[in-house]
Parts: C-alpha cells; structure tokens; sequence
C-alpha cells in the first residue's frame, strides 16, 4: 500500500522516474549521492527508496536522537553517530555497518550543498572500512530522473577507484544546478 502510494506521488504528481539497477541481494552498502544542492535532495531521495521498496539509511548526530525525536529520525532510518572532536567517525560509521543486518547509507560525496571541485572521500574510507560496495547514485532535476548504478567495491587504490566513479558523481543536474560537481 504504501509503495503505490509513494509511486503515484513520485511518478504521477511529481513527474519523476527512477532508473534502478540495484542489486537487492546486497544488504551493506554506501549510496554514493550527487549531486547534492538543494534541501530538495533529502525527500526526492526519501521518494526514490519508497519507490524502490528497500531500506535506506542515513547519518545523523546523535544529539538529535533524543525523545521524541529519535522515533521520528529512526523511523526514517537514522542513525545516530557521535561527531565528537576525539571520535573517529569512519570507524564509528562502520560499526553501524556491523551491527546491523541490513544498513545502506545514504551520503552526499560532497559534504555540502554549496559548489565544490573537490568531493569529500569519507564515503569511500566508510566503505572501505566497513568492507561494502559503493553504489553511485545521480539525481536529475532538469530531466527529474533518479539513476542508481551499479555497485562497485572499493579496492584500496582511492585515485583509481574516484576516476571510476567521477563520471557518475559529474553526470548528475542538481536543483540548484550552479552548485552541481
């Protein structure tokens, strides 16, 4: 029922496709998501995993996730990290990874809304700690297409395996498209 609900919205009301060649058999991974410019991003993305029918999480900190809020974020499929100056965050994200049977991750490789040349490599370090594939995800905002990729397992080599990514993470068209990577 819901799943009908969310692609009579998407699709119907708001005009939006998804091209989907997620493997559902992976359980872990990192949704690599580009381009990120516009508070937009966050229900277009909730849309698409309604759409998709899977679960999907994402990162929050943890002071959030208290009374009542935290049934909210949760419900949404949060999790709360600790950003805390002495935490080591890539490993505080992995052992979500490893405390869960199912825990997909939701992130934006650029950190930010606003333009940047450079992305973020926290994604690719996550992935590579708690030994998940990546899998690029683009949203289209001119041509309102959400596009997931297939997954690719990070090797070690972080400047081999960004070229590889780079060209989904660039094909992307933002909300605010001056902002895209």
């Amino acid at each position: 029922m819901k799943n009908r609900l969310f692609k009579f919205i998407f699709f119907k009301c708001m005009g939006w496709q998804v091209h989907d060649s997620f493997d559902r058999s992976i359980k872990k991974c990192v949704f690599a998501v580009t381009p990120h410019t516009s508070w937009h991003d966050f229900y277009i993305g909730v849309f698409a995993r309604g759409v998709m029918n899977i679960e999907i999480n994402y990162i929050g900190k943890k002071e959030l996730f208290i009374f009542p809020l935290n049934l909210f974020f949760e419900y949404m499929g949060g999790a709360p990290v600790d950003r805390g100056g002495n935490a080591n965050k890539v490993e505080g994200i992995a052992s979500i990874f490893k405390s869960r049977s199912v825990f997909r991750l939701a992130m934006s490789p650029e950190g930010t809304r606003k333009k940047v040349d450079k992305l973020r490599t926290g994604f690719y370090y996550i992935a590579q700690a708690a030994k998940v594939p990546i899998v690029p995800v683009n949203f289209n905002f001119k041509e309102k297409i959400v596009t997931i990729h297939n997954a690719m397992q990070p090797t070690g080599n972080i400047e081999n395996d960004m070229k590889l990514l780079d060209p989904y993470f660039k094909s992307g068209v933002g909300k605010i498209a001056a902002n895209g990577y």
